[in-house]
C-alpha cells in the first residue's frame, strides 16, 4: 500500500471467484462455469440471493495452483464482475457473460461462509491524480493512443480490434487499451493495482509500446499465459 493511500477502515463480505487470469474495470470476461461450487454462485447471483449480480475475481499468484485455501495463494487487489448474460446449460452448467466493474483489496478469505469462497474486501477507487492535468493529459492520451495502434496493427488483423471511443473516460482508457494486448499476468497486475489514472495510462503505453517492439523483433504473437485457456475454471478448496 501506497504511502498515499490509506486504509479507508470500511469492509464488505464479498463472494469471490480465483482465476488464472486479471480481470480489469469495464473489459468483458467470458466464463464457462462447471464447478459445483460456482454453479451455485451463478445461480445465486441470478436468483438475488447475492445482490446485485456482482462478485470479486481474484488472480491466482502460481499458474499451477489450482486449490487456493488461503489468501496468501492470489493476489491482494481485485476486480468485481457484473453477471451480464448467463445461459443454462445441461447438467447445471452456465456460459456467462460478465464485466469487470470496481477494484478491491482482499483482506481476509474464508471457505466455510458459503459453498464457495467469501472475501473481507475493501473498496479502492481511484486516487485524485499526482500529475498535473491539462496539457499532461492529452499527451499521455495520445502517447498511449498511438502505442495501442502500433501494437495492434503488429497483432491483429485489420477489423479484429477498433480504438477506444473518443469519449472513453480517462479512468478506464488504459484498461481498454490493455484488453486487447496480451500482456503477462504480471503486467495486468500491475495496472489494476495503480489507482492514479494518468500513471496507469503511461504504464500503458510503456507496456504497449514494449510489445509492439517485442512484436515487430520475432514477427509472431506472443502466446497467451497459460492459465487463460482455463478461464471457466475456478480454483477449487477441495
Amino acid at each position: 500500500m501506497r504511502a498515499d493511500e490509506p486504509d479507508t477502515g470500511y469492509r464488505e463480505k464479498f463472494p469471490l471467484f480465483p482465476l488464472h487470469t486479471v480481470l480489469l474495470p469495464g473489459v468483458h470476461l467470458p466464463l464457462h462455469i462447471f464447478e459445483p461450487r460456482y454453479r451455485q454462485l451463478i445461480a445465486d447471483l441470478i436468483s438475488g440471493a447475492v445482490p446485485d449480480r456482482e462478485f470479486g475475481v481474484l488472480a491466482i499468484k502460481n499458474a499451477l495452483t489450482n486449490d487456493v485455501d488461503g489468501a496468501e495463494q492470489v493476489h491482494e487487489i481485485g476486480c468485481t464482475a457484473l453477471l451480464r448474460e448467463a445461459e443454462p446449460l445441461d447438467g447445471g452448467r452456465f456460459d456467462v457473460v460478465t464485466t469487470g466493474h470496481r477494484r478491491f483489496r482482499l483482506h481476509e478469505l474464508s471457505s466455510i461462509e458459503a459453498p464457495y469462497l467469501v472475501g473481507t474486501v475493501e473498496w479502492l477507487p481511484d486516487l485524485p491524480s499526482l500529475a498535473s492535468a491539462g496539457t499532461t493529459t492529452v499527451t499521455l492520451a495520445a502517447a498511449a493512443r498511438a502505442a495501442h495502434e502500433r501494437y495492434c496493427e503488429a497483432a491483429w488483423q485489420d477489423g479484429d480490434w477498433q480504438a477506444p471511443p473518443v469519449e472513453t473516460e480517462l479512468s478506464h482508457l488504459g484498461y481498454l487499451m490493455a484488453a486487447d494486448c496480451l500482456l503477462p499476468l504480471a503486467d495486468r497486475q500491475a495496472l489494476l493495482a495503480e489507482r492514479d489514472a494518468l500513471h496507469r495510462l503511461r504504464l500503458v503505453a510503456q507496456l504497449l509500446t514494449r510489445e509492439a517492439g517485442f512484436l515487430g523483433a520475432l514477427r509472431a504473437v506472443p502466446a497467451p499465459h497459460s492459465g487463460l485457456g482455463e478461464l471457466g475454471t475456478a480454483a477449487t478448496l477441495n
